[in-house]
């Protein structure tokens, strides 16, 4: 069971920090009085960067920072990945923490391990709208922005949250599999 909040919508503090993260913030109120329950396209790179992974791999990512860890910052799930909001600068280590971490180098580990996405600065995504919109099917909040200055995991607590959720999925091993046509025999009973 998770412990992940239920939070579907964000508050005044919530969508006014969204609003910051564009370009011309003060524009912002006004694309929400015109299309509400529209999502929106925001850059990423100096308010939060976004780490995005397929919906399952993503939801077990947040299920591991709820349960066994700090908790997260905002996360929205737009067109089946979700949407997991970051410090910024996670964009830029991430990767080279993954493959310091040997991220889906070996075969067996491929289906467990996805790859995640990263979107710092130059990048935009889109998020749900800041309100308490109907669920469309195709953008939602699953922990909704509720503050103007939430709390946003580092590159460390996303590998952290992606190595234990590729473990709950699947066992990897660390050696190689074996070989299913070498010859085995049995050398415990000797004479």
């Amino acid at each position: 069971m998770s412990s992940t909040p239920d939070v579907t919508c964000a508050t005044a503090d919530g969508a006014a920090w969204l609003a910051s993260a564009r370009t011309f913030p003060r524009g912002a109120p006004a694309h929400g009085e015109e299309q509400p329950d529209a999502p929106v396209a925001l850059p990423c790179g100096t308010v939060f960067d976004v780490v995005s992974a397929p919906a399952i791999f993503g939801r077990r990512m947040l299920d591991r920072l709820w349960e066994d860890g700090p908790g997260s910052g905002p996360v929205a799930m737009f067109r089946g990945r979700v949407l997991l909001f970051t410090s910024p600068g996670t964009a830029q280590r991430l990767p080279s923490l993954m493959s310091w971490e040997e991220w889906g180098s070996h075969a067996c580990r491929a289906d467990a391990v996805p790859p995640l996405l990263c979107h710092g600065p130059g990048d935009a995504v889109t998020v749900p709208a800041p309100g308490c919109a109907e669920d469309s099917g195709t953008a939602r909040w699953l922990v909704a922005p509720d503050t103007r200055h939430p709390w946003l995991p580092g590159p460390e607590v996303v590998l952290w949250a992606a190595v234990r959720a590729a473990r709950s999925a699947v066992r990897i091993s660390i050696f190689p599999p074996a070989d299913q046509d070498a010859k085995v025999y049995d050398v415990s009973r000797r004479r």
